[in-house]
């Protein structure tokens, strides 16, 4: 191949917008739209005929907490299936490269969506919320690594970042999707809105037929010119530029370290504070849903029509706002998150959600006999989307791959999501019963978990990686004498570390410019250098 290869006659930025645009936003979007699909339906008249056994509408008494639980572990049995298709991508993602797992994974999705649409059965509806979660959880697990292998490195932030509003667009989507359906007589008011999805995983299907595979899965399998042709397009340069000679290089060298250490690494904290760094992405993630996300994802429309008693009609338009308002905030959190950092987001979200399911806990239980309380509990809900979205959705995805160095980031994103789906299931499952027993006190468990867990350990084990580059977050953990330490060393990091270690290299005539160096390229070349002006500064 020339210099002028190119897929779909596009190079460069235009390649990586398109990689975007065709494959990381429909997948994102599924996320939203399969995590608030279930929600709005589970009060639909047709629904609850087809499928009394998790009717909680027309129950009470021990009938209702029965069927509050079977409801719970149906709903929440798609994020099963989600833990286990991420796991399977462990070894699966390796073996058949990240394209074809994740063509697999929308094959999945769409059986999935099939059956479920087309359920009239609890047994059936069962089988397809797992066969569902399990596609999707391969899609999930392999799309962010495909495109940070894909992507440049100076753009991590706002990417990761987009993608939290890619997921709130399917959110609210999935909501508006109800409520024009939810006019409808029959089953349809229900059967369409889990099949649209569909849609969006056949596109998905489409895309990477055309579209290239990881550059550094190539390397892995030996087959380097391939992987030199692909980089070279993605970088826009010829084939035997030296940067994409030196990446190449690079990603094996980076691999041959990742080959030669165990993953029980990752458990053990030696001079990289691999279980140190393990925890805080894995916490990043656990976090997202015991923040309460989970209960709000789920069943927005049951909280609005059940426990604050609005109407059918205006609990499903207010859930479709609730959504769309927190696209709106997703644009601020691209503006904030390398501005302000990743901490104050983390930390104003967990006070700010704990302090809403505080509020939501008081007014809820009166909302049906005052307004004012009806009016302040439908307010925070939307304040908690703003919360949510400014401080966990999308700078929560993004400071567990910062925190993860180059040779085990595949593996750790693996076990954050694992977490992620696992955490989602726990809450999914035990919401119905908590709503069921507990009434408005529910919100008080999020109120504690957001104010006494989430806050306390992110202001103290948590380090701020805005304006600090990947070497430098290396450094600061490499040096840290305990988790404590890491915070502390990262403050005291000149926000201006890398760019003074490049302007030293420059001069020497050692190191290329890290805005077109890869990331590879930019950990091994600066990682000493780095390593060693971190060590004067704190």
């Amino acid at each position: 191949m020339t210099h002028k290869a190119s897929y779909l006659g596009l190079r460069g930025k235009r390649l990586t917008t398109a990689l975007i645009v065709m494959v990381v936003c429909p997948a994102y979007i599924l996320i939203g739209y399969n995590n608030a699909a279930a929600g709005g339906l589970l009060t639909l008249p047709s629904f609850v005929e087809t499928f009394p056994r998790i009717d909680t509408v027309n129950t009470a008494g021990k009938q209702q907490a029965d069927n509050a639980r079977i409801q719970g572990t149906v709903v929440a049995l798609y994020t099963v299936g989600c833990m286990f298709g991420s796991l399977l991508c462990l070894k699966l993602g390796d073996k058949l490269g990240r394209l074809r797992t994740i063509m697999i994974g929308a094959v999945i999705e769409v059986v999935g969506a099939i059956i479920m649409c087309t359920s009239f059965s609890l047994g059936q509806l069962i089988v397809s919320r797992v066969v569902l979660g399990f596609g999707f959880g391969a899609i999930s697990a392999t799309v962010p690594v495909w495109q940070s292998e894909c992507s440049p490195a100076e753009h991590r932030g706002a990417l990761v970042v987009l993608e939290g509003m890619f997921a709130s667009c399917g959110l609210a989507l999935s909501q508006w999707v109800e409520l024009g359906f939810f006019f409808t007589r029959g089953s349809v008011s229900w059967r369409f809105p889990w099949a649209f999805p569909i849609v969006l995983a056949l596109w998905i299907l489409a895309a990477c037929v055309f579209l290239p595979d990881s550059p550094r899965w190539m390397v892995k399998k030996g087959r380097i010119a391939e992987a030199t042709t692909i980089l070279a397009i993605l970088e826009d340069l010829p084939e035997d530029s030296p940067d994409v000679q030196t990446s190449i290089h690079e990603m094996q060298k980076s691999l041959a370290e990742m080959d030669q250490g165990s993953l029980l690494g990752l458990f053990h904290n030696n001079g990289d504070r691999l279980l140190n760094r393990t925890f805080l992405a894995c916490f990043s993630t656990f976090s997202q849903q015991m923040n309460g996300a989970g209960v709000i994802g789920f069943y927005t429309t049951t909280i609005f029509e059940q426990y604050v008693g609005l109407s059918a009609l205006t609990s499903r338009i207010l859930s479709g706002s609730v959504y769309t308002w927190q696209i709106a905030c997703s644009f601020l959190t691209i503006y904030t998150v390398d501005r302000f950092g990743r901490r104050p987001l983390m930390l104003l979200g967990a006070v700010g959600m704990g302090a809403v399911f505080i509020i939501l806990a008081g007014t809820v239980g009166h909302a049906a006999d005052s307004r004012a309380c009806s009016i302040i509990s439908a307010l925070c809900v939307f304040l908690y989307g703003f919360f949510f979205t400014v401080g966990a959705l999308g700078v929560n995805y993004l400071y567990g791959t910062e925190v993860a160095p180059l040779a085990y980031r595949v593996p750790i994103y693996s076990l954050t999501s694992t977490t992620l789906w696992s955490i989602n299931f726990l809450v999914v499952e035990i919401t119905p019963i908590g709503f069921t027993n507990l009434g408005n006190k529910f919100f008080i468990i999020f109120a504690v978990t957001n104010l006494c867990i989430i806050l306390p350990v992110v202001y103290f084990f948590f380090p701020e990686t805005r304006r600090h580059s990947l070497e430098a977050i290396d450094a600061v953990f490499k040096g840290a004498n305990s988790p404590f330490d890491v915070v502390r060393r990262a403050k005291k990091i000149p926000s201006d570390v890398v760019r003074r270690v490049d302007a030293i290299h420059m001069v020497e005539g050692g190191m290329a410019d890290e805005r077109s160096a890869s990331p590879e390229m930019q950990e091994s070349q600066s990682e000493k250098a780095v390593y060693q002006m971190v060590e004067k500064t704190t």
